[in-house]
């Protein structure tokens, strides 16, 4: 499949919340587990700042990775939606994730996604971070979607408290796979 091809088929296979409702959202984290056990465990490999909230969760998220990418670091950020292309949801210091990554990524785990059924939020969720890790990030900041415990970005695991900002919930995560 080309680029085109491989992003109808995510839109048209995959549950989403904006077309099918309730029935797309998972009542644990067992799909986003599974994914990223294929993977590895890909969430593992970078700190994360979580960013959660009911206002400004998009704006905050590329505050700090503005931030980040200006101290010098190798900064992930995932947001959702997207306004126009798929891979605005993943990027490396501004970068969307390549065309060609995200063919390729569908392509390794169409099977994995035949047997899990990952909604769509789930799928991005774990490219995303294997993307990040593939590349050797210093650091992601990441959005949670509808947010709540059985959000699929709760994968990742806290090592600092919540801190309130504005209106918005940042985390900080550090992995246990230090480099």
């Amino acid at each position: 499949m080309n680029y085109q091809q491989t992003i109808e088929y995510l839109f048209s296979r995959l549950p989403m919340f904006s077309k099918v409702g309730d029935s797309a959202l998972k009542n644990d984290l067992l799909n986003i587990r599974l994914l990223c056990g294929i993977l590895g465990h890909p969430e593992d490999r970078f700190p994360s700042v979580h960013i959660a909230g009911t206002n400004g969760k998009g704006s905050t998220s590329h505050m700090l990775s503005a931030i980040f990418q200006s101290a010098g670091y190798k900064t992930g950020l995932y947001t959702s939606p997207h306004l126009h292309d798929f891979r605005e949801r993943i990027r490396i210091n501004g970068e969307m994730i390549p065309e060609a990554r995200v063919v390729s990524f569908t392509a390794e785990m169409k099977q994995h996604m035949e047997t899990i059924e990952p909604s769509f939020f789930e799928l991005t969720v774990a490219m995303a971070f294997q993307w990040f890790a593939e590349e050797g990030i210093d650091i992601a900041i990441i959005e949670t979607g509808l947010g709540g415990r059985l959000d699929s970005t709760n994968i990742i695991s806290p090592s600092f408290p919540s801190l309130p900002i504005s209106a918005s919930t940042i985390r900080i995560y550090w992995a246990t796979h230090q480099r």
